[in-house]
């Protein structure tokens, strides 16, 4: 086993050969979205991000589902699995097979198995001070999900999360492995500053975060200072901030933001500045225009952030 859960990465790897390790994870959820294509669509781009997320290609995947058959139509479960497999069909992932039980709350997603070359594995243990770090997607969606459950997302802020949510990190993990990139996860369920944290504790480095540079969905700000936090936002900031040292003018409710749990976000990446220059500016080109350097590794303060 060459990566397992002492680092607290987003897949497992395991050692076939010289040349070859497997990488397997498994991630599933409850609805985030009314549509059940949509829905199913998500759930396999937030599955396969987290084979992107260790420089891995995902292979196949197996449909993991509850679903209750006795209350809702299997018209419902049919779609949802339909907006799955277009997206399996997209990153060119083969389907072969899955498992459903009965549940009275809907579930949807993936155990995925991919491969990677044992060299150049891509936990978030190997960032070093000197790197900068790219975050590949903006923040947002906790709170605008929150929004749209109470009916009080705009139109545009609606299809902006769907959009981002929709974006395979496919491209943001084949380029990434072309710039000597050295540490990289994807930002979840532990919202931004979760996320960091656990890059800089596995690496035993210190993370200073640019709060003017992170990128944001639109109107995610503006429904943060309305208060439309989701539950988890409150849960990580009770849990990481003890570890979080936040400049006195930064403003609170960005911080909010940072703790604010996403799904299918984007990757954090760790590489030498000059490749950081070159990932964005690639990306950009090839329409990930939210791609933006967010911040630097330091060799201080081992295991923490600073945000300024």
């Amino acid at each position: 086993m060459l990566v397992g859960l002492e680092t607290s990465d987003d897949a497992g790897v395991y050692l076939l050969n010289e040349k070859i390790a497997l990488v397997q994870t498994v991630d599933f959820f409850t609805p985030i979205v009314d549509d059940p294509f949509t829905f199913g669509q998500i759930a396999v781009v937030n599955a396969l991000s987290d084979v992107y997320a260790m420089g891995g290609k995902p292979l196949t995947a197996l449909n993991l589902a509850a679903f209750p058959i006795k209350t809702l139509p299997s018209s419902i479960l049919r779609e949802i699995l339909r907006g799955g497999l277009s997206k399996m069909v997209e990153a060119e992932v083969a389907l072969i097979g899955g498992h459903t039980v009965e549940d009275p709350e809907i579930k949807y997603g993936l155990a995925v198995t991919g491969v990677v070359d044992p060299g150049r594995i891509l936990s978030n243990a190997g960032a070093k001070p000197g790197d900068r770090l790219v975050l590949t997607k903006p923040l947002g969606t906790g709170v605008i999900a929150t929004a749209l459950k109470g009916e009080m997302a705009s139109q545009e802020a609606i299809e902006k999360m769907v959009a981002c949510m929709l974006t395979l990190n496919r491209t943001a993990s084949e380029t990434m492995q072309t710039l000597e990139a050295h540490g990289c996860t994807d930002i979840t369920g532990f919202g931004f500053i979760g996320h960091a944290l656990e890059m800089a504790s596995a690496s035993q480095v210190g993370l200073v975060i640019q709060s003017k540079s992170i990128p944001f969905l639109p109107k995610a700000l503006e429904y943060g200072g309305m208060g439309l936090l989701p539950g988890g936002a409150y849960s990580n900031r009770q849990f990481f901030s003890c570890k979080v040292e936040v400049d006195p003018a930064v403003s609170s409710l960005l911080v909010d933001l940072l703790y604010d749990p996403q799904t299918s976000g984007g990757l954090l990446v760790s590489l030498p500045p000059g490749g950081a220059e070159k990932m964005v500016e690639a990306l950009r080109e090839k329409g990930h225009y939210d791609a933006t350097i967010v911040g630097e590794v330091i060799g201080d303060f081992p295991g923490k952030l600073k945000i300024i």
